[in-house]
């Protein structure tokens, strides 16, 4: 049965979003007390967090934040070019990061200084302003390009996954050239072009997921693209790592720290990828995520870019009823999902 396309974008945002709070307990936790914490299974449901306040259940991180952001900026980049004729999509998404820095700046919508722009529905939502362990990176090339107008690539030379982490929705989008929207727009946090071509990749394997493609199918897409672009090498070896890892059998948590932590882009991409071939049906959604968050590194981003990835292959029934109705921010980013798709249908 096809799923229809507003589906895909609500499992791919939500199983991002599920992901990311799966993972973002044990961010920076080895292996080893992982699973000696939850068992050999690792992590299979939300355990308490706290970024400063109360410990909870569910909370997302920063990888979800900007992700919604994107979302906002695409859709802001669709009416500019259709009330305009003209449009650099990478500029107004960089203008939807400023106001993502500003939740990262400010206790609340009331806070944000009267010289700031704040303006927008998502910019309004309370429960983003809260600081769930961004990036230096993206913080210090966002304060950098402040007052210099939107569309400037970041001066430094990281390829750490910040950019990834957010990049699901330009697959999800399909009105541009997903690849390079999202490599432009990744560059302008992270200046190294591995930081940058792994975002670009993500993009072109959502696209293809949504377009009906299987899995395997996807990331072949996704590695004949990637093979055109200049200073590929890196980011494709990654990929490809995740397909040879999978074709060798022996799936678990020494496969997957073979392919890296997931610190920098193309590690963060090879193992969210690698985790979703080893468990692609619909009914192995939670296995998937569990592999990519149970092992040593940035278990957060893993898990939100393989939740990414399965729940725009699967749509919202892959989602585990459980886990959908505890993540933080579900109306949200359901909203969001809804909005995305009325700007879709659009011509």
């Amino acid at each position: 049965m096809a799923i229809e396309h507003l589906d895909r974008i609500k499992g791919c945002l939500l199983g991002g979003a599920i992901g990311d709070a799966l993972g973002a307990p044990v961010e920076f936790w080895r292996s080893e007390k992982i699973l000696a914490t939850f068992g050999p299974d690792g992590v299979q449901g939300f355990h308490p967090v706290s970024f400063g306040g109360e410990p909870a259940v569910g909370l997302v991180t920063d990888d979800t934040q900007m992700t919604l952001f994107t979302v906002e900026g695409l859709m802001r980049a669709q009416m500019r070019g259709a009330t305009r004729g003209i449009c650099h999509p990478p500029s107004v998404v960089h203008h939807a990061y400023q106001r993502w820095w500003n939740t990262q700046r400010f206790g609340s919508p009331e806070e944000v200084e009267p010289s700031e722009e704040l303006d927008g529905w998502l910019g309004q939502q309370r429960w983003l302003y809260s600081r769930r362990a961004p990036g230096n990176t993206c913080l210090s090339a966002l304060e950098a390009t402040r007052g210099q107008g939107y569309g400037q690539a970041a001066s430094n030379n990281s390829k750490g996954c910040g950019g990834v982490m957010r990049s699901a929705p330009f697959g999800l989008y399909r009105l541009m050239d997903d690849g390079a929207a999202a490599v432009e727009s990744a560059a302008l946090t992270h200046g190294h072009p591995t930081g940058q071509l792994a975002s670009g990749a993500l993009a072109i394997l959502i696209e293809a997921v949504c377009a009906g493609e299987r899995l395997a199918a996807a990331v072949d897409a996704a590695s004949g693209w990637l093979s055109k672009q200049e200073d590929h090498q890196e980011t494709l070896d990654a990929l490809v790592g995740a397909v040879k890892a999978k074709a060798a059998g022996d799936p678990g948590v020494a496969s997957v720290e073979a392919l890296g932590e997931g610190w920098i882009a193309e590690e963060a991409l090879a193992i969210a990828v690698y985790c979703a071939l080893v468990h692609p049906e619909v009914e192995q959604f939670r296995a998937a995520l569990s592999l990519a968050v149970s092992h040593s590194g940035d278990s957060d981003s893993t898990g939100s870019i393989c939740g990414n990835i399965l729940g725009a292959l699967h749509g919202t029934a892959a989602l585990p009823a459980d886990l959908v109705r505890e993540v933080e921010g579900r109306e949200t980013i359901e909203q969001l999902a809804e909005d995305m798709w009325v700007f879709l249908d659009q011509p």
